[in-house]
């Protein structure tokens, strides 16, 4: 695979916060709680802080926006959107669903992306054009497009528990041959690669689903939010499937689109 500058940098930042994250993730580290009540940790603020380096230093004038340190030059051409460690709950009760996110977007548009769950050994990233890559070999989605066949895997459904969609997830559930939650960066990276084949989460934001976003549709899926719009900044849930067929089967049961 040809490799830009932009995705080349974006690895190996990706792999200066692995060396960081790894070390506090065997050592242990002391937790603080956010003002959102969410927990942070020295290895996100250090990771995150190599990666802005590893980026900065090779293009100086990009924005970036990042889940410890905020954001910067935010009106830029290109954005860096930066989840050093996506999963801190994980992170720090020591099972290892979590990875680093790093995204790219050019005038709004997401070109570029990186997970790296370095426990899981997985490596993923995804350029705009040139497909989607896990451990450098080449992967793409599954073709199934009949329920009764798929798994879907479902993540953080505290809100949706409390609007209407509840009841059309239950009518999904009841079509799918099967439903996990494998959660935070994973389900992404099993239905890019075909192993699973729709995806659905609320609770969830931008810095989380960036990358992931580039990889499925690299990949050749189909990512959207539960209404069926486009992934942005104030993105709040997610729709992801293996294919559009699936992804409108999906959306009629969740009520979303029923004429």
């Amino acid at each position: 695979m040809f490799m830009s500058p932009f995705l080349q940098t974006a690895l190996d930042a990706a792999l200066n916060a692995q060396e960081i994250i790894s070390h506090y993730y065997r050592q242990g580290v002391a937790v603080k709680l956010k003002a959102d009540q969410t927990p942070v940790t020295v290895a996100d603020i250090e990771a995150e802080r190599a990666i802005k380096a590893c980026i900065l230093g090779m293009f100086p004038h990009h924005g970036f926006y990042g889940e410890e340190t905020g954001r910067e030059r935010a009106d830029a051409e290109y954005v860096w959107l930066i989840d050093p460690i996506d999963g801190t709950k994980s992170f720090v009760r020591g099972y290892p669903f979590f990875s680093t996110q790093i995204a790219l977007m050019r005038d709004g548009e997401l070109v570029l992306g990186v997970s790296n769950a370095p426990e899981f050994q997985e490596l993923a990233y995804a350029e705009k054009g040139l497909g989607a890559y896990l451990n450098q070999q080449p992967i793409q989605v599954s073709h199934k497009e009949h329920l009764p066949e798929i798994t879907l895997s479902l993540g953080n459904l505290t809100t949706l528990t409390q609007g209407e969609r509840w009841q059309g997830l239950g009518r999904l559930i009841q079509k799918v041959q099967r439903t996990r939650g494998y959660g935070d960066f994973y389900h992404y990276h099993l239905l890019a690669s075909g192993r699973i084949d729709l995806v659905i989460e609320s609770d969830v934001n931008i810095l989380d689903i960036a990358a992931l976003t580039m990889l499925v549709n690299e990949a050749g899926g189909v990512f959207t939010d539960l209404d069926g719009q486009p992934i942005g900044l104030e993105t709040t849930s997610v729709l992801a499937a293996a294919n559009p067929v699936l992804h409108d089967k999906a959306l009629r049961l969740l009520g979303i689109d029923e004429d």
